[in-house]
């Protein structure tokens, strides 16, 4: 069973066993499925409200994007784990012969590229649904602007979190150009979190 159709209590019960899968590159892009939730939220408490009918037409455009972030991130969930556990099969391949240990050093060369990968996709996309987020500054309901901060720090923790999972791989990665790809993440993060306390302050200076 894919961990997004699983009941909140079943992936919980399955996160905090000794499963080393899922794990935190799981829980990362699940902290940024629940902040483009969240967005996609204000912006239905927000829709059809004469108040703010002029904003009407940015704020769909703000949902179909919201609303593809959200459904790459709750993707990512899956994703990450089943990266793993392709990693986990890679190492227990056999190698008794040469031919087996060059197969094997091969499918773990390719599994740790694509371990990282999931994490860093996970950045870029926490990164684009604050980018959106900015698109709504004065355009929607405040009686749930407290929910958009919660959104701006979820989708900071989301990248903050896939980042680790990057950075843990990256020893992995025998590419030296991919791995200085891949270490361009924090660069990534570091924009993340200009934008998310941003978001936040002017938040959290309303209430």
């Amino acid at each position: 069973m894919k961990l997004v159709d699983m009941t909140l209590k079943e992936y919980l019960e399955v996160l905090r066993s000794n499963a080393p899968a899922p794990g935190g590159g799981s829980a990362a892009a699940l902290e940024g499925a629940q902040s483009a939730a969240l967005v996609s939220m204000v912006i239905g408490l927000t829709l059809g409200r004469e108040k703010y009918k002029e904003f009407e037409e940015d704020l769909k455009k703000v949902e179909e994007k919201i609303s593809r972030i959200y459904l790459e991130l709750l993707n990512s969930i899956d994703l990450d784990t089943e990266a793993f556990n392709k990693v986990s099969a890679a190492y227990k391949m056999p190698k008794e012969t040469e031919e087996e240990k060059s197969e094997r050093s091969k499918a773990i060369r390719i599994a740790n590229v694509g371990a990282t990968e999931v994490p860093y996709h996970t950045v870029e996309l926490c990164l684009e649904g604050l980018k959106v987020m900015t698109e709504m500054e004065g355009k929607f309901n405040t009686n749930a602007a407290s929910d958009l901060g919660v959104a701006a720090l979820g989708f900071l923790a989301g990248a903050k979190s896939a980042w680790l999972n990057v950075k843990i791989n990256l020893p992995g990665i025998k590419d030296e150009v991919l791995k200085a790809d891949f270490e361009k993440a924090i660069n990534l993060v570091k924009e993340a979190e200009m934008i998310a306390n941003n978001i936040y302050d002017k938040v959290e200076g309303g209430l």
